[in-house]
């Protein structure tokens, strides 16, 4: 599969987003490609893990434990040093209901790759019936008497479903990692991403906490931090991340940040107006309290839902309003001495 490299031509005045602030043009990139980013679209993630096992075969991430942790099949639980993509897996006493083909009967809308929406296109003629992909009941392996819908009918189907979504680092407009980070081991790239030099980090721990999304995280095997750099080498390289070439649903897609958001607010508009009332987007806002997100999400569900905070905040939002207070009571201090000793009597 080929993908148009952003890197080729126009580069030269740089690319503000739709509101105008320039990530990476305030990191110093005067000449740069347009931001780079994800648009996970939940509602056709399929949890296969594809994205996890592409992610750390081509960053060579160590193995992140086997264990059977009683959340349906998710093993991994959550983002960390050597958890670089996260599929979780969310069973709701809910009905499934419909999912809609999407855009142009492409399951994930158009995409600015003539390729890809040519191979998708062929792939959902070949069904029995595009504008009903997704209804047919199936079995989910679970240890039920019988599977959802066993009564044959796509309407019928049992009072349950399936959330599926594969979470990854955000690479915020204002990133609270980046902020904090002593040594400049944590860099703005020109894509406007966010990535980590591990030769460079001495091991502080000062982004994890900083990080509102619990993202970044220390490898505890030599104590530097570790998180997704939206394969940095790959995208300098015209390629697409690892993940996303992975994603057999193109669940994940991969493109300029502004094309991504158009995308997702067509999709969530088709999805609302088939009844899916509880679709939502998260991440796509450049109002909330990370300036926007380079990696924006579809949910199904509250962000809650899915492990996400719902009002996540910058925690160096405020720094600056901080240091003016402390030196307003500092100079109040000041003039307070300043009037004891001046009222003294010789």
């Amino acid at each position: 599969m080929t993908i148009l490299d952003p890197t080729a031509g126009g580069a030269s005045a740089g690319h503000p987003d739709a509101q105008g602030y320039d990530p990476a043009k305030r990191s110093g990139w005067d000449s740069h490609p347009p931001r780079m980013g994800f648009f996970t679209d939940t509602s056709i993630c399929i949890g296969c893990k594809a994205c996890e096992v592409a992610c750390k075969e081509w960053n060579s991430v160590p193995e992140d434990g086997l264990n059977l942790l009683g959340m349906s099949y998710d093993n991994t639980g959550s983002l960390g040093a050597s958890t670089w993509r996260h599929v979780a897996f969310i069973e709701q006493p809910k009905q499934l209901g419909h999912q809609e083909p999407g855009l142009d009967e492409l399951p994930v809308g158009p995409s600015s790759i003539p390729e890809v929406n040519a191979e998708v296109a062929a792939a959902v003629q070949q069904l029995p019936d595009p504008t009903r992909m997704g209804t047919a009941p199936v079995d989910l392996g679970l240890p039920m008497p019988a599977p959802p819908g066993a009564n044959g009918s796509a309407d019928g189907r049992s009072e349950f479903r399936w959330l599926m979504s594969s979470d990854v680092c955000k690479h915020c407009t204002h990133a609270g990692c980046l902020d904090v980070c002593p040594t400049g081991a944590l860099f703005r790239t020109e894509f406007g991403t966010v990535v980590v030099q591990q030769d460079i980090c001495n091991g502080c721990g000062y982004c994890v906490p900083a990080c509102p999304y619990g993202v970044i995280d220390k490898r505890e095997e030599d104590g530097r931090a570790f998180k997704c750099t939206l394969c940095y080498d790959r995208i300098s390289d015209g390629q697409m991340p690892a993940c996303a070439q992975a994603c057999p649903t193109q669940s994940i897609q991969y493109g300029p940040v502004d094309e991504l958001r158009e995308r997702a607010a067509t999709r969530l508009e088709q999805l609302q107006g088939a009844g899916i009332s509880d679709a939502q987007l998260y991440g796509e806002s450049p109002d909330d309290g990370v300036g926007g997100a380079g990696a924006m999400f579809l949910l199904l569900d509250k962000p809650e839902v899915y492990g996400f905070p719902p009002d996540p905040v910058v925690p160096t939002r405020d720094v600056a309003g901080l240091w003016k207070h402390a030196g307003v009571a500092g100079a109040a201090l000041l003039v307070g001495v300043g009037l004891m000793f001046a009222g003294r009597k010789p």
